[in-house]
Order: C-alpha cells, then structure tokens, then sequence
C-alpha cells in the first residue's frame, strides 16, 4: 500500500510538472496504469485576489502542494506552498482559498484513492498589458 501511495504520489507531481504532448503522455507509467488525478469541482475559485494587488495589476502564480483523501476532501495539515508566486499577499490568498477547494478524488483503475498533487493558483488581472507573463 505504501509502495503505491508512493507511486501515485510521483506519478502526481510528474503529470503536474510535465509539458502536455503524446510523448509525455506515452512516458507516464500512471496514465498506462488507469490514474486520473484529482478534479477541481467547485464551480467558481474560492480564492480571491487581493484588492490592492488587483488594483496595482500585479499578477503571479503561486503553486500549491495538496493531499486529497479517498473521498476528494483536501487535508489542510498537508497544504504547502511548492512555488511562491513571488508576491506575498498572492501566496496568502492562494493558501486563503484551499479550505473552500471542494474536489472529485483521485482514481486509479476506477478506484477512489487519497493522492498528494500540485494545484497552480493563477493571478491574472484582465487589463493587464502582458496577459501571460508573472510581475
């Protein structure tokens, strides 16, 4: 069991740090085996971006590490930062936001399962001269 939390757990953060293309997907031991990683299932983000960055157009990705249990609840002792967006208040709000996260849970063969995983939390205001880039 443990061998396979663990298997599941790198095979997590690989599909989440990968670049999508029929290579990688031919690469993922976890796809050729039936994973699908947790699903997001609230209808709207519940982080909210802080006002005074919204106003100042500052934007970020802050990159979160998730444990979600058989039944898709988030355990909040196991959220981690993973990547800073660089911005603070960004990070905090991204943290903010975990405990309203509401997801389908991980599967492996059909099978519900607890897995850890990276969640990306984006910052993007929709005036913003460079729509893609981080400030």
């Amino acid at each position: 069991m443990r061998r396979t939390a663990t298997l599941i757990i790198l095979a997590l953060t690989a599909a989440a740090c990968r670049k999508a293309g029929p290579a990688a997907d031919e690469a993922s031991p976890a796809a050729s085996r039936g994973f699908e990683p947790p699903v997001i299932t609230n209808p709207e983000s519940p982080v909210r971006y802080p006002p005074a960055l919204y106003e100042q157009r500052v934007e970020g990705t802050v990159v979160l590490r998730l444990y979600v249990d058989e039944a898709g609840a988030v355990n909040p002792d196991s959220t981690r930062i993973a990547e800073g967006s660089g911005h603070a208040p960004l990070d905090s709000a991204a943290l903010a936001g975990v405990p309203a996260m509401r997801f389908a849970p991980a599967r492996l063969d059909g099978v519900p399962v607890a897995a850890a995983f990276l969640q990306p939390i984006q910052f993007r205001h929709p005036e913003a001269s460079d729509p893609g880039g981080d400030r």
